[in-house]
């Protein structure tokens, strides 16, 4: 277990403290980024792993534009030993299919033991990436983790579920999803910022990787919801029931 390599795919998107704006049909961007929460969360994990002498690497990676280095250097303060970059076009959208598929190439290249993602992306809330890699790779899988033990060649995961809380186990190597409740996400000291820039990251151009990334669902428009209409008051239960079957409600 001490050979275990930790590959952490981590996401660039909108800050979760930002009020998201639809400016002429899209989303308004010039806004702050960050990590993606539940990224971040993985990234936490496989470094609790590393410290508990379980995990001997952490590899980041992302894909995204230039910018999205800045999202590496996050992980790699928070202990990620190295990052890939896999580099697209600035304003490109490469939707969750196509991200499998360059992970999957990572993952081929780079030989881990466990793929840590976090659940979803804050931004498209998808949820789609850590099962389809699963897929196209045959391993097992098990999603929104809220506890996560190991023994040998074996983890065992306790996840979220409508009901309660499920308990699996599966066999290395295998692509955990991580939930909220796994853990908090550690701040970076200063120091290890200053550590993370001499770390290193490999850059590699999309094209070189041999994926399309064409995207397969067209988004046709953009658009705020609709304002809440402020409420109103009434003098009695009697006044209320009659509103309701007004409306329709009863």
């Amino acid at each position: 277990m001490s050979a275990l390599r930790i590959l952490v795919p981590v996401k660039r998107v909108i800050d979760y403290t930002v009020k998201i704006r639809v400016v002429n049909g899209a989303v308004d961007t010039n806004v702050k980024y960050s990590i993606n929460p539940f990224d971040e969360i993985a990234v936490e994990q496989a470094v609790q792993m590393k410290e508990k002498k379980l995990a001997s690497e952490i590899i980041a990676m992302t894909v995204g534009p230039t910018k999205s280095a800045e999202t590496l250097r996050t992980a790699l303060a928070m202990g990620a030993d190295r990052a890939v970059h896999i580099e697209v076009p600035e304003g490109t959208e490469v939707q969750p299919l196509q991200v499998a598929k360059i992970v999957k190439a990572i993952v081929e290249k780079e030989k881990p033991g466990l793929v840590l993602l976090g659940k979803q992306a804050i931004d498209d809330d998808s949820s789609q990436t850590g099962q389809m890699l699963a897929g196209l790779l045959g391993w097992p899988q098990a999603t929104f983790a809220s506890k996560i033990e190991t023994a040998g060649e074996k983890l065992t995961v306790t996840r979220e579920v409508d009901g309660g809380l499920e308990t699996v186990s599966a066999s290395l190597p295998a692509i955990v999803t991580t939930d909220l409740r796994l853990n908090t996400p550690r701040y970076a000291s200063l120091q290890n910022i200053m550590k993370a820039k001499k770390k290193p990251i490999s850059t590699i151009s999309v094209k070189d990787i041999g994926v399309d990334i064409t995207p397969s669902i067209e988004i046709i428009s953009v658009s705020e919801p609709p304002k809440r209409v402020g409420g109103g008051k009434v003098a009695d239960v009697d006044e209320l029931i009659s509103k309701l079957k007004a409306a329709g409600a009863i």
